[in-house]
């Protein structure tokens, strides 16, 4: 079974910067490929960034990217996104999600397991 728990979420000024992490259960990383979506209230969740299946290549959303980088730690098992010149309309609640072999990085379909996500609020 997967777990993955976010942390690193919260209040922050608009042009601000934020480190969140996700700290996954054992071997997720080398069964499932993973990613960060988001979820801003009366909105649909959305996709933020994404590893490729092996770990080589990163996408990112037009929204965040130059923004935005994910990263992992192999050997501690975790995730982050780095978050720098923050908007306010980056403020959602934050999720990090494994996804099993194909299907598309930047569709909420295609993963299987999700964290409980992290709120991130950016003022102006």
């Amino acid at each position: 079974q997967v777990r993955l728990v976010e942390s690193g979420g919260g209040l922050v000024q608009a042009g601000g910067s934020l480190r969140l992490s996700c700290a996954a259960s054992r071997r997720t990383f080398s069964s499932y490929a993973m990613g960060w979506f988001r979820q801003a209230p009366g909105k649909e969740r959305e996709f933020v960034a994404a590893f490729g299946w092996y770990g080589s290549s990163t996408y990112y959303a037009g929204s965040v990217k130059g923004r935005f980088t994910i990263s992992r730690d192999n050997a501690g098992n975790t995730l982050y996104l780095q978050m720098n010149s923050l908007k306010p309309e980056d403020t959602a609640v934050y999720y990090c999600a494994a996804r099993s072999p194909g299907g598309s990085a930047t569709n909420t379909r295609s993963y299987n397991y999700w964290g409980q996500g992290t709120q991130v609020t950016v003022s102006s």
